[in-house]
């Protein structure tokens, strides 16, 4: 049998693909042995945040709910006239 060389052109084309594969797979044990890898991938995918990280988030979302924010217009004006002046 001749595998197919799939070139996803997207993440969720890969996905797709990936699923599809999945689908196909009959072997309890095998799939067992997949979904161990596929747990231990995702739990590493967790960002543990510093308690400086945390603040930085917190302070963002105080000055949302203060409505202390700028338009990205605003800011795109406001860095052409900093990058001009240096």
């Amino acid at each position: 049998m001749k595998h197919q060389l799939i070139m996803p052109s997207s993440i969720d084309h890969l996905r797709n693909a990936i699923i599809d594969k999945l689908m196909a797979i009959s072997s309890k044990d095998y799939l067992v042995a997949l979904n161990k890898l596929m747990e231990s991938a995702v739990e590493k995918d967790v960002v543990e945040l510093s308690p400086e990280q945390i603040l930085m988030l917190e302070m963002s979302d105080n000055d949302i709910k203060n409505e202390n924010v700028i338009a990205q217009d605003d800011l795109d004006k406001e860095d052409l006239k900093w990058l001009k002046a240096l």
